[in-house]
């Protein structure tokens, strides 16, 4: 079997406005949206003092670099994946990846912290959201087991 094109002759390209590469992101995104994501981020993390601007719609840009993680970008010049074909139709607000960047590099230690309480919040509401994790009248363990819960340990 032998190929039938010089590799010089052929080019894939994905660059038909209605395609959507990455579908999969409506029903994430939206679950995110539903657990309250974005009203979290903007509740909990400050960047005001940022220079340039680059703390407002803090909500968005953390929508965005989400959504991008999970369309599997792993950079920040990744992040425009979500600005390719059908996808800026389907979401709204979507921000350039070095709009995203500089959002990035105003974080400091504290804004990091804001952050991460920000996510645990999201965890537990997105855990009480779906389901998965058993409630107290639903955990059916012997009496030397250990049960995690997200805010302490119960034996």
């Amino acid at each position: 079997m032998k190929v039938s094109h010089r590799p010089a002759e052929l080019f894939a390209a994905f660059d038909d406005p209605d395609l959507i590469a990455h579908a999969g992101l409506v029903p994430t995104v939206r679950l995110a949206e539903r657990c309250g994501l974005p009203a979290l981020v903007a509740e909990k993390v400050d960047l005001t003092t940022a220079k340039n601007g680059a703390g407002t719609a803090a909500d968005a840009k953390a929508m965005s670099i989400v959504g991008g993680m999970v369309a599997g970008a792993d950079s920040i010049d990744d992040l425009d994946i979500l600005r390719h074909g059908g996808l800026p139709r389907l979401f709204g607000g979507v921000r350039a990846p070095s709009t995203l960047g500089s959002f990035l590099r105003a974080f400091t230690w504290g804004h990091v912290r804001q952050l991460e309480s920000a996510a645990r919040a999201f965890t537990c509401c997105l855990a009480a959201h779906t389901g998965l994790i058993p409630k107290r009248d639903e955990v059916r363990a012997p009496a030397s087991a250990w049960i995690v819960r997200f805010d302490h340990v119960m034996p």
